[in-house]
């Protein structure tokens, strides 16, 4: 069975076109000022539009308030929220409660100890998406997409009672051994599918997904 692929941070045309076309499960939209894939609502509503039925368009937020998640929702049809910050359980299962949307939360990850974090995330969301944890030394780090990988050993043989995605440096030279050694079948590519920061390679997201669909 060929891995469910999430390509994430998608701000053009082309990468959205080069995502669907190369069987993408699920599509990124970033709502983050401090990213270079941040998207304005006009452009993110657009990009969605390109979107057909089965492919899932999921926004990326970081703690934002009641008030801006309301602002998103109204202008931009999502199927999915994800939540990449410091949102606790609680704020987590509000969320899936005021949007009646799948919820998935971010767990980021340096040491066996963070893996103990996703376990009180395990009853209020949907998905839990394990990324690595940026060093404390790292300036001007991003909660995700910081072409940042962590021990993928760390989840070889867990379970989980909710499906799981693996993020974090992917790309199509470390694939598949991230999913050897993980156990990942659901994968999230951000910056391994670019030239540079915030710019997505069509090349390179096609390659990607050629790849997943044989793993």
């Amino acid at each position: 069975m060929a891995l469910e692929t999430k390509i994430c941070g998608i701000n053009s045309e082309a990468a959205m076109d080069a995502a669907i076309a190369g069987g993408a499960a699920l599509v990124g939209l970033v709502f983050f000022a401090r990213s270079a894939r941040n998207l304005s609502l006009d452009r993110a509503a657009a990009l969605a539009a390109r979107v057909p039925a089965g492919v899932r368009r999921v926004g990326l937020v970081v703690d934002e308030p009641d008030e801006r998640l309301d602002e998103i929702m109204r202008a931009v049809p999502l199927d999915m929220l994800q939540l990449h910050g410091a949102e606790t359980p609680e704020r987590v299962s509000a969320v899936r409660a005021r949007y009646g949307k799948p919820v998935m939360k971010a767990i980021p990850v340096a040491t066996r100890e963070d893996l103990a974090l996703a376990e009180r995330y395990v009853a209020v969301a949907d998905r839990l998406l394990f990324d690595a944890k940026p060093p404390a030394a790292m300036a001007e780090a991003l909660p995700g997409g910081n072409a940042l990988s962590f021990d993928w050993d760390l989840l070889g043989g867990r379970n989980w009672a909710k499906p799981w995605m693996l993020a974090g440096g992917l790309n199509a030279g470390n694939l598949a051994d991230a999913v050897a050694r993980s156990g990942a079948r659901r994968v999230d590519v951000s910056s391994g599918v670019e030239d540079r920061p915030g710019v997505k390679s069509p090349a390179k997201i096609e390659a990607l997904l050629r790849l997943a669909a044989t793993l």
